[in-house]
């Protein structure tokens, strides 16, 4: 998750570090994409990438080539990278928040997932999951419960499903969710 790790930290995590490279870097570290070597990386929320970053992911993207913060030795790695983002990137590069030539490089194929609320069919099986997930069992949505899941707008979309079924499966008493619970 690009946008939870602090810039100076997130250059490390995706490419590594030598000991010595910062203060608190006591051991060598190999980053995400040197493990990734042959598979799959998923960068969320990419759009949170400072510039300079940005332009590091283009490289290693380009031709698999990167450097450990901290060497001067080049490493290469072949991976897939898929990228999610909330926002439009189309409008980040036209707002000189994103770089023009990295979309292109990542838009290779694009998957729109459209919000929570233009897929009403999805919202049940969803809350079944994640209540099931939290409660360690198979709790059962009332059907008021099961109205009020349907009718809620959620503009914090699956994450905020994911959530509401949480708290839902810690006030449950027993095996049914009321909507009181949500």
């Amino acid at each position: 998750n690009c946008a939870a790790i602090p810039d100076t930290l997130l250059e490390s995590e995706l490419f590594g570090h030598e000991k010595g490279a910062f203060t608190g870097a006591t051991s060598q570290r190999i980053g995400r994409f040197e493990e990734a070597d042959k598979g799959t990386i998923l960068l969320d929320e990419v759009s949170e990438m400072s510039p300079a970053l940005q332009a590091k992911l283009l490289r290693v993207t380009q031709d698999g080539a990167f450097h450990r913060v901290g060497s001067n030795q080049e490493r290469r790695t072949n991976v897939r990278v898929l990228a999610a983002t909330n926002r439009n990137l189309e409008q980040e590069v036209e707002r000189g928040r994103f770089r023009e030539d990295l979309f292109y490089r990542l838009n290779v194929v694009e998957i729109y997932v459209p919000p929570l609320r233009d897929r009403p069919e999805d919202i049940l099986p969803l809350a079944q999951l994640f209540a099931a997930q939290f409660s360690g069992g198979n709790p059962r949505l009332s059907a008021s419960a099961a109205t009020a899941l349907q009718f809620y707008d959620w503009p914090g979309n699956i994450r905020e499903l994911k959530n509401a079924m949480e708290r839902a499966a810690l006030m449950a008493r027993g095996n049914v969710i009321l909507p009181e619970h949500l």
